[in-house]
């Protein structure tokens, strides 16, 4: 054997994009939320107040479902050179915001169980100091909110010719973190709604009322981020749009017709390809790859060349696609 060294041929598996700031951002959220859900759960027991006691607990399961999105950043950047992970650690982050996204369904099914029980026996609360701590929440959750918000802006601008423009492409573990905190300050502008209809309009079913709308929209973001990681975890096939400019660039050239394409998402912004063709003047496979270097989004790349020779070998037309 005359080659020493294979390195110069290797290469990268590690598509995971940069998720320090994210990482940085959700475990500051963490520490906010965690402060917040203590104050509110006393504040709670002391005030007799059980709509604080369950916007406390309900900050609590929101304090969890964080740290599972800080420990998926965690593990996928200790993993990140890990050979046992064929394509890399990128779908670690969806993993994440999957099992955020049933702990948000759980504390929604909780919040309208709740919210039905206080709606037949109503609590008495005493709304001034319930009123104050959960201003005090809402405050920590915007606070919150803007944290993340400004993470998965960041994160956006700088893979945006990437995405173009498609929200489900994202950090979705940033993205779970930032709907458990849309959700607890959705659930403390209830509170506050409530507990002011209470005390003015002596309304206390208003506060079981808010609940159960609260959990209803709860429900719903949580299965669209359910729909989204997911699709992520079973390797679905993204937006048509990265076939169509694969396929564009390949078949545009020569008599290059492609029999099999396959693409799933290695991570946020990452896409792997296996591309098949079929050619009467076949090329090295690099040729090919060069062809669709323009795009960013992929980040493993695999092209099987078949060379059709003879008369017999009739190219079919191009596939219109719209």
């Amino acid at each position: 054997m005359h080659i020493h060294s294979l390195e110069r041929w290797r290469h990268d598996h590690n598509f995971n994009v940069d998720t320090s700031e994210g990482e940085r951002r959700t475990r500051l959220v963490v520490l906010l939320t965690a402060v917040m859900m203590v104050v509110e759960i006393a504040a709670g027991y002391l005030f007799g107040s059980m709509a604080l006691l369950a916007d406390g607990w309900h900050m609590g399961t929101h304090v969890a479902a964080l740290a599972i999105s800080l420990f998926a950043y965690r593990y996928a950047r200790q993993n990140a050179e890990n050979p046992r992970f064929s394509f890399g650690t990128g779908k670690v982050t969806a993993l994440g915001g999957f099992a955020s996204a049933i702990s948000l369904a759980m504390v929604a099914l909780l919040m309208g169980v709740e919210s039905v029980e206080r709606l037949i026996a109503p609590e008495t609360i005493r709304f001034n100091q319930a009123i104050l701590v959960a201003v005090v929440g809402l405050a920590v959750n915007l606070l919150s909110a803007w944290l993340l918000h400004g993470g998965a802006a960041a994160h956006h601008h700088h893979h945006d010719d990437h995405h173009h423009g498609h929200p489900h492409h994202h950090d979705q573990n940033l993205r779970a973190a930032y709907l458990h905190v849309i959700a607890d300050a959705l659930t403390s502008v209830l509170a506050i709604i409530a507990l002011f209809a209470g005390k003015y309009f002596d309304w206390i079913w208003m506060d079981a009322l808010m609940g159960i709308v609260g959990a209803v929209l709860i429900t719903r973001w949580s299965i669209g981020l359910l729909k989204d990681t997911s699709a992520v975890l079973l390797d679905s096939v993204p937006s048509d749009e990265i076939g169509r400019r694969i396929t564009d660039a390949i078949e545009g050239e020569s008599d290059n017709r492609i029999v099999d394409l396959h693409i799933w998402q290695l991570g946020p912004g990452s896409y792997g390809v296996i591309v098949s063709l079929v050619t009467h003047e076949p090329r090295d496979p690099e040729h090919y790859k060069a062809l669709i270097r323009h795009i960013h989004a992929l980040g493993h790349v695999t092209v099987e060349v078949t060379g059709c020779e003879g008369e017999a070998c009739i190219m079919p037309p191009r596939q219109q696609r719209h």
